[in-house]
């Protein structure tokens, strides 16, 4: 059996469409991926392929700001992913995958953001942030926080 390919122009539309739609759900859900599925006429199953293949989409709630540490190996070699990630942890008493309880933070580990010249890093929704210690994480989560 043959695998059938979407017209081109929609495939290409594909990874703005499910951009959109996680705004407009918070997250893909499967009622979102449905509908990306029917609008470009591709297979919810490519749909999904996609959805789940980038970092940048989250096919499960989140909270308002999802912080997405790299654990690539250049950040793990520059001595910061494990310790980066082990700090947020203790400070917002949450692990990897779940939200803080008053809905503010999700987070992350995810293998790279294309920052290796300048690990650590981390991805706050949409927003790269580089060279992170301790005391910049501290001064990004009190401003997240609005304080």
């Amino acid at each position: 059996m043959t695998k059938v390919l979407p017209d081109p122009a929609k495939r290409a539309m594909l990874l703005t469409a499910l951009y959109i739609a996680q705004e407009q759900y918070g997250s893909l859900t499967p009622d979102a991926l449905e509908r990306v599925s029917a609008r470009l006429g591709i297979s919810p199953a490519q749909v999904y392929e996609t959805a789940t293949f980038y970092s940048m989409f989250r096919t499960q709630p989140a909270g308002r700001y999802v912080l997405q540490v790299c654990e690539g190996l250049s950040c793990y070699l520059a001595d910061g992913a494990e310790n980066l990630a082990a700090y947020i942890q203790n400070k917002l008493h949450i692990c990897p995958g779940e939200t803080t309880t008053d809905g503010l933070f999700t987070l992350q580990m995810v293998q790279c953001l294309a920052s290796c010249s300048s690990s650590p890093a981390m991805r706050v929704n949409d927003t790269l942030y580089e060279n992170l210690t301790a005391d910049r994480v501290d001064m990004l989560l009190d401003e997240l926080r609005g304080g």
